[in-house]
């Protein structure tokens, strides 16, 4: 299982937010640069990145700052925010971000997806965040009606690969992510699915890589010192997976 450690970025800062409220932003590190770098040091092969405000306004102000931590490191960056158009995937992939991931697009413009996923195949990733089992998309400000398992369903039949699921309800709260939910989402799709949000401990990467989860993606858990990066690094077993 590969663990992701998470850099999230709003206003060129690295911040961490609860439950994805805006409202409760909260600075975690001086700038993406040397925690990148601290990462890599640590052990990681990947980089889970998020352009805050990308997600929010479907813009990209982040592009050169996101660009210059990609070209900073060795790690392989998977990244999400803003990116709604052909464009943002061909500037993003052709300039050294290894996967993106979709999310509102994925949900609001499915054609988009098809096209993309046609053009890049396993470096396009949907990234699936529910609130009580519903689909939310913009910067998780709009939650749709689509459950997220009928969602997941479709992204398996475009010929997705990657899913990346979020319960936002657990985001930010190091109380665990939703195991019930992702293993649900599990029997439903044939997709690897990495789990997001709610990780605390070691304890929940052992049970993530029980499960056979694909990845484990690691923020609030490793700025507040409740999981060691390299601790995790080991637990989690293949860094390497693809």
């Amino acid at each position: 299982m590969i663990v992701f450690p998470a850099i999230d970025i709003q206003n060129g800062l690295c911040v961490r937010l609860k439950k994805g409220d805006f409202g409760t932003v909260e600075k975690v590190a001086e700038n993406p640069f040397d925690t990148a770098a601290a990462f890599q040091s640590a052990g990681a092969h990947y980089l889970h990145m998020v352009d805050l405000d990308g997600a929010k306004t479907g813009n990209r102000p982040n592009r050169d700052l996101i660009l210059k931590t990609v070209h900073q490191t060795n790690l392989k960056v998977e990244l999400g925010g803003g990116i709604r158009d052909m464009s943002s995937v061909d500037d993003y992939l052709n300039n050294g971000v290894f996967r993106v991931i979709l999310g509102s697009a994925a949900l609001k413009n499915p054609d988009f997806l098809k096209k993309a996923v046609q053009k890049y195949g396993d470096r396009i990733a949907v990234g699936i965040d529910a609130k009580n089992g519903l689909v939310s998309s913009h910067g998780w400000l709009d939650t749709s009606d689509i459950s997220y398992l009928n969602f997941a369903q479709k992204m398996d039949h475009i010929g997705v690969n990657y899913l990346i699921f979020t319960d936002i309800n657990c985001d930010g709260m190091l109380a665990g992510p939703n195991f019930e939910q992702l293993a649900a989402l599990q029997k439903t799709v044939s997709c690897n699915i990495t789990a997001s949000g709610g990780i605390r401990d070691i304890s929940h990467i052992r049970k993530l890589r029980k499960m056979e989860m694909y990845g484990a993606i690691c923020g609030k858990s490793l700025y507040s010192g409740t999981l060691d990066l390299a601790e995790a690094i080991k637990a989690g077993g293949n860094q390497d997976a693809g």
